[in-house]
C-alpha cells in the first residue's frame, strides 16, 4: 500500500466513546473507502479511521469535528516525534511544520541536540525504519552532517542500525526530527543545492559546481581548510561572473563529482516563460507526448510535462521529466516551478531537440510485431463488439508459450503487464468489467482494455508494448498519478483505480466485523505477533489473519486478491509460502453452518485458544462438534480453554448428528503475482494436472536501450507441481537458490495471490 492510497489525519478533539485514541494520534482511511462514504454523504459527519501503530487494519467512527487533515508528507514528519502530546504540540504550532516541508538535501541548519545548537548541512531525508506492519507510513528524520567547529559532536557516521543512509566522519552526524531542526538562514529554503558526491573528491576530477541555481563544470584543483568548512579550488571555463577561463572557489557541498547535463547552450533564461502555445508545436509533440534527446552522455528518454515560448515566436522550450536521474531540477527553472518530478529528473530544452521516443516506432526487425491490420483499427474505431473467451488448457502451448509472447514491457510497467496477464490469459472472472456500461469520459480507457490488450493477448498471445503505454497514458490523463507513464506503482494501486475509479466495479469482497460489513477490493493479509506459523500455506494465513481481526466474510467473493505478509519490495515476514491451490472458506463465513474439524459434523462451537495449540496448527478454523469438543477440551493441556457457542442457523441443529457431508464453499488458486528486484512476474495455473503452471516476464530479454524494444517471455513450469507435491518438511529444506527452474521465485517471492469461484466464471 503507498502514501498515496490513503488520507491521513490527525486527532485534534479526544472522542467521547473512544478515550484510548487520545489527541495527537495519526490515523488514515483507504482512499477508495474515503470515496464510498463521500458518496453516501457529501459531507459525513464521522469518518472509519484506522489509528495508527494499532497493530491491526479495524476502524474506528470518529467525528470530523475531531479530525484534521495531513499530507502524507506532514504525517510523516509528525510521525518521527516520540509521543501524541509532542506531534499535537507542533501540528498547532504549523510555522516549524510548514519550514520542514521546504528543507531539501544540501542545506545548512542548526540542530538541537542536547540543548546544544549546532551547525550542519542536510544529507538524509526519510525513514530510519520501515513501517511497522500494517501501517503504511513511518516517521521522517533528518540527518545531518554537522559541520566547522562542531565536528565530532554528533553519534554516528550516517549509519542507522547497521545501514548506511548517509556519509560521513565518525561522529560528525546527527538523525533528528523535524522539530529539532531549522534552517541557517531563510533564504536556504529557497535554492535546492544538491548533495556533495560521497566519493572523495581528487585533483583532477571532472566536477558539477552550483551557482545559486544554475549549474557549471569544471575540473578539481585542490581542496582547501577556512573557516571550519571545506572549499573546492576549480578550473573552469566561466567563472562565477561569467568570464571566459579561470578558477573559482566553491564550498564542498555544492560540488557534485562528475557531470550532469545543464541547461541548453544559448538558452536565454533572463525573461519569464510564456503561458504554453501550442500552434507552434514541433513535429506533432505535445505535453505528455514521449519523447528523446541527445545529451553529451548519450541518449535520454522522458516526457513532456510542458510547453511554452520564450523571446518571441520560433523558440519554444519544452520541459521534460527524464526516466533517469540525469536532469538539473525538480521542475523549476530561475525559481519559477512550471511542473513537478523527482530531483534531478527535470531538464529544459528547446522543444525543436526532441523527437519522439524511437523506442515506440516500428523498425524493420523481424522479432518485432506488425501493426494490426486496418480491419482491425477499422473495428476498434466502430466499437463493435466483440468476445474473446479465455486461452484454454489445451491451447496454452499452441498460442501463449514462447518468446514474444504475453505483454510487452517498457519503461518500468512490469506492475501493470504482470497485473493484467494475470487477470485475463485465462481466467474470465472479471470479464464484467470488460463489458460492463461506464461513463462516457471513461469509455477509451475500457476500449483500450477489451480491443487492445486482452483480446490480443487472447487470440495471439502478444500485446505490444504501445498499447500498455496507451493505457498508461489514459489513465494518467485523467489524473489519477502523473507518473503512470514513468514510475513504477504496486498492482493494487493499479487495479484498484482500473476495477473502482474508472469502471465502478461493485466491490469484490464485503468483509464483516462487529456487525457492520466493509467493502474492499482485495484483503491485506496481516498476523498477530503470537503466531507460530514458520513455512504456511496460503489457508493458514487468511484464516490466522482473519482470526486476528475478527474478521468473517460477508459473502462468497468471485475474486477473492490476497496481499501476502509483507512490506514493499524488501521486507517479508516468511522465506517460504506454500501455494494452497483451493481455499477452503466454508468456516470464514458469517452466515451458514460449519462443519467440525474433527468428525465433519456440524460444528457449534468455536474455540480461539486452539488457534495457538500445535496439534491443529494444520486444520482450518477451530470449530467443533459438540461431542468432540468435550473430547478435545478434556485434554489437561486444554482445561483452560474457553469454547464459545457458534451463531448455528434455525433448522439445521435438530439434523447436526446425521449431518456428516456438508457442501464446502471453496476458491481456486489462478494466479500468483510475484516481485523480487522491484521487478514484478506472474505465474499461472492453467489446468488441472499439477504440471499445468507458466511463467511469465513481461521483460524477459531488456533490449530496450539497444533495439527499442523488450522481449517478453512465457515458458512452461512444471517443476512448480513436483515441489507442491513434497511434504512440508522436504519443502522447508530447500535451498532457494537450488530450486530448479523459476519454483524459486513462486514459493519466495510471492506478493498476491488470485483465487476465483468456478461457478462465477463466464467461460468454464
Amino acid at each position: 500500500m503507498t502514501s498515496t492510497d490513503n488520507h491521513y489525519y490527525i486527532v485534534t478533539e479526544n472522542s467521547e466513546y473512544l478515550q484510548h485514541i487520545k489527541t495527537g494520534h495519526i490515523c488514515y482511511i483507504n482512499d477508495f473507502k474515503y470515496k464510498s462514504e463521500l458518496r453516501r454523504c457529501k459531507s459525513p459527519s464521522k469518518l472509519q479511521v484506522i489509528p495508527m501503530d494499532s497493530q491491526t487494519s479495524l476502524g474506528y467512527e470518529i467525528n470530523m469535528s475531531c479530525l484534521t487533515a495531513l499530507s502524507a508528507e506532514e504525517a510523516e514528519l509528525l510521525l518521527a516525534l516520540p509521543d501524541d502530546a509532542e506531534r499535537l504540540k507542533w501540528f498547532r504550532e504549523g510555522a516549524t511544520l510548514k519550514t520542514a516541508q521546504g528543507l531539501t538535501k544540501g542545506t545548512p541548519v542548526i540542530v538541537q541536540d542536547g540543548g546544544e545548537e549546532l551547525r550542519g548541512i542536510i544529507r538524509y531525508i526519510g525513514r530510519l525504519t520501515k513501517p511497522k506492519y500494517p501501517d503504511p507510513l513511518s516517521g521522517t528524520f533528518f540527518g545531518i552532517e554537522l559541520q566547522g567547529t562542531d565536528k565530532g559532536r554528533g553519534n554516528t557516521n550516517g549509519t542507522y542500525q547497521y545501514k548506511a543512509l548517509f556519509s560521513c566522519s565518525k561522529d560528525c552526524g546527527i538523525f533528528a526530527p523535524f522539530s529539532r531542526v531549522r534552517p541557517l538562514v531563510p533564504s536556504s529554503l529557497s535554492p535546492s543545492v544538491p548533495e556533495a558526491s560521497l566519493s572523495p573528491l581528487t585533483v583532477g576530477d571532472k566536477v558539477t559546481y552550483f551557482v545559486t541555481d544554475t549549474c557549471r563544470y569544471g575540473m578539481v584543483l585542490g581542496i582547501e581548510e577556512g573557516g571550519g568548512e571545506q572549499f573546492v579550488r576549480i578550473s573552469t571555463e566561466t567563472d562565477e561572473n561569467g568570464k571566459t577561463g579561470g578558477e573559482v572557489t566553491v564550498p564542498l557541498e555544492c560540488v557534485v563529482k562528475g557531470e550532469v547535463p545543464a541547461e541548453p547552450q544559448g538558452m536565454d533564461i533572463d525573461t519569464p516563460l510564456a503561458e504554453p502555445n501550442t500552434d507552434d508545436l514541433h513535429r506533432g509533440l505535445s505535453v505528455d507526448s514521449l519523447v528523446e534527446v541527445t545529451l553529451a552522455s548519450g541518449n535520454s528518454y522522458g516526457i513532456i510535462r510542458w510547453i511554452g515560448t520564450h523571446g518571441g515566436p520560433g523558440k519554444i522550450l519544452a520541459g521534460l521529466e527524464l526516466e533517469e536521474d540525469c536532469g538539473v531540477s525538480d521542475g523549476t527553472l530561475k525559481g519559477t516551478r512550471y511542473f513537478s518530478c523527482p530531483p534531478k529528473r527535470a531538464l529544459f530544452v528547446k522543444l525543436s531537440s526532441l523527437r519522439p521516443d524511437s523506442r515506440f516506432q516500428v523498425n524493420d526487425s523481424e522479432e518485432m510485431p506488425k501493426q494490426e491490420d486496418p480491419e482491425r483499427e477499422m473495428e476498434h474505431s466502430t466499437g463493435r463488439l466483440e468476445t474473446v473467451p479465455p486461452i484454454s488448457t489445451e491451447q496454452v502451448n499452441q498460442i501463449l508459450t514462447g518468446r514474444m509472447k504475453g505483454i510487452q514491457g517498457h519503461c518500468n510497467s512490469c506492475y501493470m503487464d504482470a497485473a493484467l496477464f494475470s487477470l485475463f490469459s485465462c481466467s474470465s472472472v472479471l470479464d464484467s468489467m470488460l463489458f460492463k456500461s461506464t461513463a462516457p469520459q471513461d469509455a477509451p480507457i475500457q476500449n483500450t482494455l477489451l480491443h487492445d490488450i486482452v483480446n490480443p493477448l487472447r487470440s495471439k498471445g502478444f500485446v505490444e508494448g504501445r498499447h500498455i503505454m496507451k493505457l498508461r497514458q489514459q489513465l494518467q490523463k485523467h489524473g489519477y498519478s502523473h507518473s503512470f507513464t514513468t514510475d513504477e506503482k504496486d498492482p493494487e494501486e493499479f487495479l484498484i483505480v482500473i476495477m473502482h475509479h474508472i469502471l465502478a466495479l461493485d466491490p469484490l469482497l464485503k468483509l464483516s466485523a462487529h456487525g457492520k460489513v466493509q467493502e474492499s477490493y482485495c484483503y491485506q493479509i496481516f498476523l498477530d505477533q503470537n503466531h507460530s506459523l514458520v513455512l504456511p500455506t496460503v489457508q493458514q494465513l487468511l484464516e490466522h489473519s482473519f482470526h486476528s481481526a475478527g474478521l468473517k466474510l460477508a459473502e462468497v467473493p468471485s475474486c477473492l486478491i490476497l496481499q501476502m505478509p509483507r512490506f514493499g519490495k524488501k521486507f517479508k515476514m516468511f522465506d517460504k509460502i506454500i501455494p494452497s491451490l483451493e481455499l477452503d472458506i466454508t468456516d470464514l463465513l458469517s452466515e451458514g453452518p460449519q462443519q467440525c474439524i474433527l468428525c465433519g459434523r456440524m460444528a457449534v462451537e468455536q474455540c480461539t485458544d486452539c488457534f495457538k495449540d500445535p496439534v491443529f496448527s494444520q486444520t482450518g478454523f477451530k470449530v467443533f462438534c459438540k461431542e468432540c469438543s468435550s473430547q478435545v477440551h478434556s485434554h489437561p493441556q486444554r482445561l483452560s480453554h474457553q469454547p464459545a457457542a457458534l451463531d448455528v442457523p434455525k433448522g439445521y441443529l435438530s439434523h447436526s448428528r446425521h449431518h456428516t457431508q456438508m457442501t464446502r464453499d471453496k476458491l481456486e488458486l489462478f494466479a500468483v503475482l510475484c516481485i523480487e528486484t522491484s521487478h514484478y512476474v506472474s505465474f499461472i495455473k492453467y489446468g488441472p494436472n499439477s504440471e499445468d503452471w507458466i511463467f511469465f516476464d513481461s521483460m524477459a530479454d531488456r533490449q530496450g536501450e539497444r533495439d527499442g524494444f523488450n522481449i517478453p517471455e512465457v515458458l512452461n513450469c512444471p517443476e512448480v507441481g513436483a515441489y507442491l507435491e513434497m511434504s512440508p518438511a522436504e519443502l522447508a529444506n530447500q535451498v532457494p537458490r537450488d530450486m530448479k527452474g523459476v519454483a524459486k521465485r513462486l514459493f519466495c517471492d510471492a506478493y498476491m495471490y488470485l483465487y476465483q469461484s468456478t461457478s462465477m466464471c463466464l467461460y468454464r
